[in-house]
């Protein structure tokens, strides 16, 4: 039985990155894989397996997350439809394939790569963006590759893209703030088909006096995707009237904080 305690922290983990979620065009995942690895470390569960617990558990909460801030940004005529649908077909492969490799790695490699992939974010939100227009943007091969390539690094560091996404949609001519809410778009397919992979490949992990399935913590899940949910529209309307700019700093202060978290927690 989740202590009252542990109930409270997801509640509140769930409204803080929903909000973020929607404001940046990103699942949460970023966000909650070092704080999940924390709390699971406290609570005494999977203690061979905790970051990968935490990145399954991670994308089975950004399946609620990232469809709140799809539809969100797709109310607000904020997604390149078109894109989006090419780029998923990639994306949805990409991201299942990539969990069987996850699940062989040590987590202390996943640890190390989640945070060297946040810092790379950080670095891609604070570089001065050129504005120009590409001559030869991707046809549907080129997106389908990329989107593949983008799918396979959220898996193993169980991110929504929108670190990859917004700077790979921005090069194919988009504008940033259409670029945001088509990487929340992707962001679904991205969370799908990485819970499912995380479900699958950890099954041998399952635990049901835990409450845990494969590398997914049910309690840990509903809490979150519950009061997650509502704050993402609050946090997508904030966006639409902040400058594309800032939104860009905010990615990037949190991509460098939540790597030195994850930092300290690895040493």
């Amino acid at each position: 039985m989740i202590e009252p305690m542990f109930m409270t922290y997801y509640v509140a983990m769930g409204l803080a990155v929903g909000f973020l979620a929607g404001l940046v065009g990103v699942g949460g995942g970023g966000m909650t894989v070092p704080i999940f690895t924390m709390l699971f470390t406290m609570q005494g569960l999977a203690s061979e397996d905790t970051v990968q617990l935490a990145l399954g558990t991670s994308m089975a909460g950004m399946v609620f997350t990232t469809f709140g801030s799809m539809r969100a940004h797709y109310k607000n005529n904020n997604v390149e439809t078109k894109l989006a649908v090419k780029l998923t077909f990639g994306v949805f492969i990409g991201t299942f394939l990539a969990t069987f490799t996850a699940s062989y790695v040590q987590g202390v490699y996943l640890a190390l790569f989640f945070s060297a992939f946040m810092l790379y974010v950080a670095y891609k939100m604070f570089q001065k963006q050129e504005h120009y227009h590409n001559p030869e943007p991707h046809g549907p091969i080129g997106n389908i590759i990329s989107g593949s390539g983008i799918g396979s690094i959220s898996a193993l560091v169980s991110v929504s893209g929108a670190g990859l996404t917004i700077p790979y949609l921005m090069h194919q001519n988009i504008e940033a703030k259409r670029a945001i809410g088509t990487s929340a778009a992707i962001g679904f397919p991205v969370a799908f088909s990485g819970t499912l992979g995380y479900l699958i490949n950890g099954w041998d992990n399952t635990n049901l006096h835990s409450l845990v399935i494969g590398y997914i913590y049910l309690p840990a899940v509903i809490l979150f995707a519950i009061s997650s949910y509502f704050s993402t529209a609050l946090g997508a309307r904030y966006a639409t009237n902040m400058p594309a700019n800032r939104l860009k700093k905010i990615i990037g202060i949190l991509s460098v904080a939540l790597s030195i978290h994850m930092l300290i927690s690895v040493i």
